[in-house]
């Protein structure tokens, strides 16, 4: 019996040796992500990136700040189209004012977020990362009523985005 013991620990330490690298990066991303406001907005915006499955939790703030500037970047080609026919002068000054700030957020705040992240400085990638999602949250109510907001929908999600990746980076702290 003394002898048995050895061989199931050893056949134990063998099984858990090629449980696939997937398993607990999925765990990873479930438990920062239950850190995050927006749980599944997290776990699928993480999970759908393959570099999710090797990342550490700077590697997932990193991807959290990639998601931000991706739709970031989509939101900014829309209001654009929106804005070139627009013929209320009030859409047209809401739209430009979202246009500044979708501009922040690509130029400034994302990249200052990554660069920071990639430092090892989370402080600053916390910042940006409020900064962003103020941003959004600033162009929705830019609109006044009427007109109703066009991009409500989009403002929600870059926002979103932006406080889930400012949770991860301040996991960093």
């Amino acid at each position: 019996m003394a002898n048995m013991i050895p061989l199931v620990i050893l056949q134990a330490a063998i099984s858990f040796s090629f449980l696939p690298g997937s398993y607990s990066a999925s765990n990873l991303i479930e438990t920062t992500c239950k850190q995050t406001p927006f749980f599944d907005l997290c776990v699928s915006s993480l999970q759908s990136d393959p570099r999710s499955s090797n990342a550490d939790v700077a590697g997932l703030a990193h991807i959290a700040a990639d998601n931000v500037n991706v739709k970031a970047t989509a939101n900014l080609q829309q209001i654009t189209g929106l804005l070139g026919g627009a013929t209320d002068p009030e859409l047209q000054k809401a739209l430009q004012g979202c246009v500044d700030k979708y501009n922040a957020i690509i130029q400034a705040d994302i990249p200052v977020a990554i660069e920071a992240i990639l430092k090892g400085n989370p402080k600053f990638a916390v910042s940006r990362a409020t900064d962003a999602a103020n941003e959004a949250q600033s162009c929705e109510k830019g609109f006044a009523n009427p007109p109703k907001s066009p991009i409500s929908d989009s403002n929600k999600v870059v926002n979103q985005l932006s406080l889930v990746l400012q949770s991860i980076a301040s996991l960093l702290l």
